[in-house]
């Protein structure tokens, strides 16, 4: 069974659908220059680091300014948006999670990305499509999808019943590495939130970057846990990563899965909060 095309399209779906005037096709990729150097045919540029979070303050972009991104990109109210992107679709998902976040309609995730696009030689282009201003009108916030710093320690502290899923390596989970290399946002402590499962965010997918099977996704979360018979909140590192598999859980299964943006970049700089890793389950502030 393939995942449900409400929310995703293959790579020979969006190839067909290249030119359908209601189509509006976004990147959003986090690696300088990719978009420019060739994109899929029609696409828009939106960049993560600056377009979908507050350019001053560390949250999110705000009604206003998503708005007028997305008139700027031609999405009006009969648009059906594709989003796509580098990193395996990490931003672009994220991307989705923003979309949901305003009440957006009609908005599907490329399954697989640039990575299945480009391995599978489909056109790119570096000429960028001029498209008319949309009309889109953006709704208020729906922040029930979003997990902040409190849920989560409430959950650490035993006085919530939701599930913890993170979606980090092993390495990462554990406390043996403090982030993936090369990285520049870190916390001073490793580790994770005590009573998160780890389930990297890579068991979701396969070799070539699609979303495994419903059935195949319900036995890996089941595995740890995870069946959505309570709430989950994701988390990761800056809330990308956890995107992913916010839509997989979400968007796929079905399941009340909210996303913690701060993540560990938050959780693990936090003052007096508790922290398990490899030195067993230690405290921030003492």
């Amino acid at each position: 069974m393939a995942a449900p095309s409400d929310v995703l399209v293959s790579t020979e779906w969006l190839e067909k659908n290249l030119n359908d005037p209601k189509l509006r096709l976004i990147e959003v990729s986090v690696n300088p220059g990719i978009f420019e150097r060739g994109h899929i045919p029609g696409a828009w540029n939106i960049q993560w680091h600056t377009d979908l979070v507050d350019p001053v303050r560390r949250d999110i972009v705000s009604q206003q300014n998503f708005e007028q991104l997305l008139r700027k990109a031609g999405v009006s109210s009969d648009s059906t948006v594709v989003l796509y992107g580098d990193t395996n679709n990490w931003f672009a998902a994220w991307g989705a999670w923003i979309f949901d976040i305003y009440r957006i309609q009609n908005v599907k995730l490329l399954d697989g990305g640039r990575k299945k696009w480009e391995a599978e030689n489909r056109p790119l282009t570096p000429i960028v499509k001029a498209d008319p201003p949309g009309n889109i009108k953006v709704g208020a916030p729906d922040l029930s999808l979003r997990a902040r710093l409190g849920d989560v320690l409430a959950v650490a502290e035993k006085k919530s019943p939701d599930a913890l899923v993170d979606i980090r390596s092993a390495d990462e989970y554990s406390g043996k590495v403090f982030a993936p290399a090369g990285v520049q946002e870190l916390a001073i402590r490793a580790g994770h939130v005590p009573g998160a499962v780890n389930v990297p965010w890579g068991q979701a997918v396969a070799a070539d970057g699609s979303f495994k099977s419903v059935e195949e996704l319900k036995k890996i979360y089941a595995a740890v846990g995870i069946d959505g018979s309570k709430p989950i909140i994701t988390y990761c590192r800056i809330g990308e990563r956890s995107s992913h598999t916010w839509f997989a859980l979400k968007k796929l299964l079905g399941y009340d899965v909210r996303n913690y943006d701060g993540s560990w970049t938050e959780y693990g700089n936090a003052v007096g909060v508790p922290v398990v890793n490899l030195a067993g389950t230690v405290w921030g502030g003492k």
